[in-house]
């Protein structure tokens, strides 16, 4: 197993921008979000117990996942939610090894959004949480995706708070400003974790 680095944060915190700055210095990045979408596309048995747990039109006409409408059945129903973990979860964790284990950099960069909700920060060697103001990923999320200050504001309130996210970090990356303010910190922090995977290995030789 390589070392790996969990990245995290909110709905707006720049996660995206953070993880493309280290895959730019030749870091293997895991995205728990796209393997997500992986393992429900057309003809995966995930999909295939989704439709029949939910119902065909939980699919869009090309056969693929209507992840809006499931989204919504599932937001307000706590049972359907666990189902659907129950469901997804496991399927997720066996991909994201299988691809942890065929990456090639020295250490791995796991970026997971849901990191604390789900509980996962104890699986990864480190945990880097991209933090902002509260106020940032209220005005990022309307303008990226064109939703009002409420609905904003109820992902928010669906997500861990900013609270428990730094209360799990063993670094921290603050992106109230400009994105390409980043790149620095990418590139200490980057140096950091070539230094301790390199003493995990270490560590390892018998």
């Amino acid at each position: 197993m390589g070392y790996i680095v969990a990245l995290t944060g909110g709905i707006g915190s720049g996660k995206s921008t953070v993880a493309s700055a280290f895959a730019r210095l030749g870091v293997t990045v895991i995205d728990a979000d796209i393997i997500a979408r992986q393992v429900v596309e057309p003809n995966t048995a995930a999909l295939s117990a989704i439709k029949a747990h939910f119902g065909k039109d939980i699919l869009h006409a090309d056969g693929t996942l209507n992840r809006r409408r499931l989204r919504e059945r599932i937001f307000n129903d706590a049972q359907e939610k666990r189902w659907l973990n129950a469901l997804l979860h496991p399927i997720i964790h066996q991909e994201t090894q299988r691809q942890i284990a065929q990456a090639a950099s020295p250490y791995v960069l796991w970026v997971v959004p849901l990191l604390v909700e789900n509980q996962l920060h104890h699986k990864a060697d480190r945990v880097l949480v991209v933090d902002v103001e509260v106020e940032t990923q209220i005005q990022r999320t309307m303008a990226r995706d064109k939703v009002s200050r409420e609905h904003a504001q109820q992902i928010l309130a669906a997500q861990a708070t900013r609270e428990s996210r730094l209360a799990v970090a063993d670094d921290v990356i603050e992106n109230n400003g400009a994105p390409d303010a980043i790149a620095s910190d990418v590139a200490r922090l980057h140096a950091r974790y070539l230094t301790y995977a390199a003493q995990a290995v270490a560590q390892e030789k018998p």
